[in-house]
C-alpha cells in the first residue's frame, strides 16, 4: 500500500486547512487509516484514526472538537482541521494499517510523506 498525503499550508491562527491521503495498492486489505504529527525536537504524536470499513473514529484530546477525520468509498481519506493554532504546526504524516487501529505509531505498517503544516500566531 502507498500513501501520498496532500493539502499542508502555512495558515493564520484561527484558520482552516483540509489534508488529504490517497492510497493506492492493496487498499481492500486496510482496517484503518489515521493521522500522525512531529514537530522538530518533539516525539511523534497522535492526532486522529478512522475504521476503514466502518467508519468508526478516535482523536487524540488536544484535537477534539476541532478536527474532524473522514474517508471516502474509494481510497483518500481526510483530515479538516479548524480553528488552527501555533502549538498545531507540524509534518503531518498519514498512516495505514491492515489489521489495528491504534494510537501507537509504531504498529502501523504505511506510512505516507509528510505534509507541512505551519500555523502563525
Amino acid at each position: 500500500v502507498q500513501l501520498q498525503a496532500s493539502g499542508g499550508g502555512l495558515v493564520q491562527a484561527g484558520g482552516s486547512l483540509r489534508l488529504s491521503c490517497a492510497a493506492s495498492g492493496r487498499t481492500f486489505s486496510l482496517y484503518s487509516m489515521g493521522w500522525f504529527r512531529q514537530d522538530p525536537g518533539k516525539e511523534r504524536e497522535f492526532v486522529a484514526v478512522i475504521s476503514w470499513r466502518g467508519g468508526s473514529t478516535y482523536y487524540a484530546d488536544s484535537v477534539k472538537g476541532r478536527f474532524t477525520i473522514s474517508r471516502d468509498n474509494v481510497n483518500t481519506m481526510y483530515l479538516q482541521m479548524n480553528n488552527l493554532q501555533p502549538e498545531d504546526t507540524a509534518l503531518y504524516y498519514c498512516v495505514a494499517s491492515p489489521d489495528v487501529l491504534t494510537t501507537t505509531a509504531g504498529s502501523y505498517a504505511y506510512w505516507g510523506q509528510g505534509t507541512q503544516v505551519t500555523v502563525s500566531s
